[in-house]
């Protein structure tokens, strides 16, 4: 690496030219890499964020560097980019454990459909990262790799279940990197670590290879440091998969991809309409430190012109979250048909329930194992499906009635709680108050965008609420309040 070429915080249009320019090389950048998750991922800062490193990233790093001598020209998007994956992707030849230490040696034949996708884009899958059991919760305990840190506090918490896509991309263990999202599982890490997270539309990005939770909800997205690296991740990521049926409709709906060239057209400030959602401001706990940020925010849209509707409010919203919450209901049926369908160490999620394999602070998992094994005509799961249509007509009803464009609130009512906290039992996964779970269960697409910090130095993200297939509008409004808000600020690891 050149001496006096930054590489902190650095964006993918930024290594690309330096590529271009002679200055950098994917081989170098991917070192730098290697060598500051070998200082601060178990050593110094002790993030916990990486649980394996690709043996073949140096490998794969020279090969797009050679492909680009001979050439002269990038091999695709992510050329040369090195990338974190969350280990519920399955990697060829690189160990995957969904956050399992019962699967810590497992190692699957094929890449996820996401992975093989980033490889045929150019990039380097650089390393595998932290998560909960099986993404099964809002925070970062996993027996395979224990707590992550967050990355501005170390006695805090990363966020879950992308525990270590969050932590990692925000302490630049990575360039940019892949989690995954079923209640919150990006847009909650994404908030705690200061940087851009990614819900789409369920179907725009395939499940293939990824563990489930609940197959309805999951998705895989994007999370970087800036919102035009997230844009151009998407934009690889997304795309029919004849194995995900889900994914049909990313093949039929018109406003499909486009992200990258959307970010670059985005309308100023002064042409957005914005709704506040109140009933998702928090009043418990240290909720208000988290409002006084997001309400900032808020302020800064309105002085640069942006048509601002307050008071906007859903009526019994917690018991709205409650009644449309299957996964006490299905998740067990899911991973049972996921782990039946793999030669791994267990058949199914019942095995590893019954010898206590998971992590002791993870509530979540015996709530699932307490849940039906097979959901077909299970009355309870199809009332909370039943509801999820009643709440995403609520929600439609809200954007019609107000003419909003987008919804705001916090991402999560609250700052990023105590590894202390979280031993004590401040708080379980179903009730935690995180907002989140409301684009989830709806099924709406919703970015986590970097808003700022607490007085005592934690981030808060603010939550952008859309109606399906409005992707490129998330985009582009996170685009506009980007430089209103300034708040990416690199954590110091010491």
């Amino acid at each position: 690496m050149p001496q006096n070429h930054n590489v902190e915080e650095l964006t993918i249009a930024r290594f690309h030219e330096g590529i271009r320019t002679g200055q950098l090389t994917s081989r170098a950048l991917t070192q730098w890499y290697l060598d500051r998750i070998a200082a601060h991922n178990v050593d110094g800062a002790a993030i916990n964020a990486v649980v394996t490193v690709n043996p073949s990233a140096l490998a794969e790093a020279e090969a797009r560097d050679a492909a680009f001598s001979a050439s002269g020209q990038l091999t695709g998007p992510l050329h040369g980019v090195p990338i974190l994956v969350k280990d519920q992707a399955e990697t060829a030849g690189i160990a995957t454990s969904f956050g399992s230490a019962a699967f810590a040696d497992y190692i699957p034949k094929a890449d996820a459909r996401v992975v093989a996708l980033l490889r045929a884009a150019g990039a380097v899958i650089l390393a595998k990262t932290a998560m909960c059991d099986f993404a099964a919760g809002w925070f970062s305990s996993s027996s395979r790799t224990g707590h992550t840190r967050n990355a501005y506090d170390p006695a805090r918490d990363s966020g879950g279940s992308s525990a270590g896509t969050g932590a990692g991309v925000s302490a630049d263990f990575g360039l940019v990197g892949v989690g995954e999202d079923t209640g919150g599982s990006i847009r909650i890490p994404a908030s705690f670590n200061n940087i851009y997270g990614l819900r789409v539309t369920t179907g725009l990005i395939s499940r293939t290879g990824f563990s489930p939770l609940v197959h309805f909800q999951d998705t895989p997205g994007p999370m970087a440091r800036t919102v035009e690296d997230l844009a151009t991740l998407l934009e690889v990521m997304v795309g029919y998969d004849p194995a995900d049926e889900y994914t049909a409709v990313a093949a039929t709906e018109s406003s499909v991809g486009g992200y990258a060239a959307a970010v670059v057209d985005a309308p100023p400030m002064s042409q957005w309409c914005v709704g506040v959602l109140e009933t998702a401001f928090g009043t418990a706990g240290d909720a208000e430190t988290v409002n006084r940020v997001v309400r900032d925010a808020i302020a800064a849209m309105a002085d640069a012109g942006a048509t601002i509707v307050e008071g906007l409010e859903i009526d019994g919203l917690p018991g709205w979250i409650s009644d449309t919450s299957v996964y006490v209901r299905q998740s067990r049926s899911d991973l049972n048909r996921f782990l039946g369908s793999r030669k791994g160490p267990v058949s199914s999620f019942d095995e590893l329930t019954e010898a206590g394999a998971f992590d002791e602070l993870n509530d979540l998992i015996p709530a699932i194992a307490a849940g039906p094994e097979q959901v077909e005509g299970d009355a309870e799961v199809t009332r909370l499906r039943l509801n999820q249509e009643h709440f995403r007509r609520l929600l439609r009803t809200l954007f019609a009635d107000s003419g909003a464009a987008l919804i705001v609130y916090p991402t999560v009512q609250v700052p990023a709680p105590t590894h202390d906290g979280l031993r004590s039992g401040e708080y379980t996964a179903l009730t935690f108050p995180t907002n989140t779970v409301i684009a989830s269960q709806a099924g709406f697409p919703a970015i986590s965008i970097p808003v700022g910090f607490t007085e005592s130095g934690l981030a808060v993200g603010l939550e952008v609420l859309g109606t399906p297939f409005t992707e490129q509008r998330l985009l582009q409004f996170a685009a506009a309040l980007a430089p209103l808000v300034d708040a990416r600020r690199a954590p110091v690891l010491g």
